[in-house]
């Protein structure tokens, strides 16, 4: 086990009991009952835990609710609604029910599609399958730091457009249900595309970090066979084992994750049994490239 002290600006210092899991990404936070009352020298420290680690996990948190998840979420910043799929039941809360569609089984940073993309999301575990179902995240700071120098140079140059028209069937190999299909018409009723440049400096650490995942379309100025073979090196760069963490989840369990310097991917292996997460996040910042130029909005974005 090891401590992390949160940042000198932080007041007081507090000390939160942090465990690593992975050697780049992940950590879990023990003893610590969230709320939206957290005492800011807390709040802070478990802040700087984040920006460190990535991902967060914290377990035996049954006691939030719906409210007290957002509040909590709040402490962050501004809370934002999905653009295009329906919030639970008039809050800001993201449903994903495997029973309805809920199973993103592919890698990605959360709505890159949109211009300002949340900068952090708040994920808890309502309905756990007995097994299965786990999430994996990947550090996307730390591929682009192990990158050669020259694919360093290349990666700082290129920019991608993102859309959430994406193709949902191109890695499926069992056919879709009903609730999937609607799911799907519901999550592209609206256009939403964004040029993003595939490295941004992190606005928080300064790192330089990936903005790749399933909803890159192609390269802006390549070809579809050419940005598909950029794709596939960066891509596989951020995923290689030694940047991923993963989590088991158990009901009441809660990640926090920096949705900046981080992929997901929810592992679809439990068949008809039922898993439900619910999703808070937290309004984000126009990602800046390496040389100073702010993301574009091509169609339906938000600036």
């Amino acid at each position: 086990m090891t401590t992390l002290t949160a940042a000198p600006t932080a007041l007081p210092n507090a000390t939160l009991d942090i465990t690593p899991l992975a050697g780049r990404i992940g950590a879990e936070v023990r003893g610590l009952r969230l709320s939206g009352a957290l005492a800011p020298d807390t709040f802070a420290a478990l802040k700087a835990a984040l920006l460190r680690h990535k991902v967060l996990f914290l377990r035996g948190q049954q006691h939030l609710d719906d409210a007290s998840h957002q509040a909590f979420a709040r402490l962050f910043g501004e809370l934002v609604a999905h653009p295009t799929v329906p919030s639970k039941d008039g809050t800001q809360i993201l449903e994903l029910d495997s029973q309805h569609g809920g199973r993103a089984n592919s890698w990605h940073t959360d709505v890159t599609f949109e211009a300002a993309y949340p900068q952090v999301a708040v994920l808890r575990g309502v309905v756990i399958p007995p097994s299965g179902g786990d999430t994996v995240w990947a550090n996307t700071a730390a591929a682009y730091e192990e990158l050669p120098p020259a694919l360093k140079a290349l990666a700082d140059s290129l920019w991608a457009l993102h859309g959430n028209d994406y193709d949902y069937a191109a890695t499926r190999v069992e056919p879709d249900d009903a609730g999937r299909q609607k799911y799907r018409e519901v999550f592209t009723r609206r256009l939403i595309r964004t040029e993003h440049p595939l490295v941004r400096v992190h606005p928080e650490t300064g790192e330089r970090t990936l903005v790749l995942g399933h909803f890159v379309q192609r390269f802006v100025g390549h070809n579809t066979q050419d940005s598909q073979a950029l794709f596939t090196i960066f891509q596989n760069h951020i995923t290689r084992l030694e940047n991923t963490v993963r989590w088991r989840w158990s009901a009441g369990d809660v990640a926090i994750w920096d949705n900046r310097a981080t992929q997901h991917y929810a592992i679809n292996d439990y068949g008809s049994a039922h898993r439900v997460v619910r999703r808070v996040t937290v309004h984000g910042d126009v990602p800046v490239s390496v040389t100073g130029e702010r993301s574009r909005p091509v169609t339906g974005a938000q600036a």
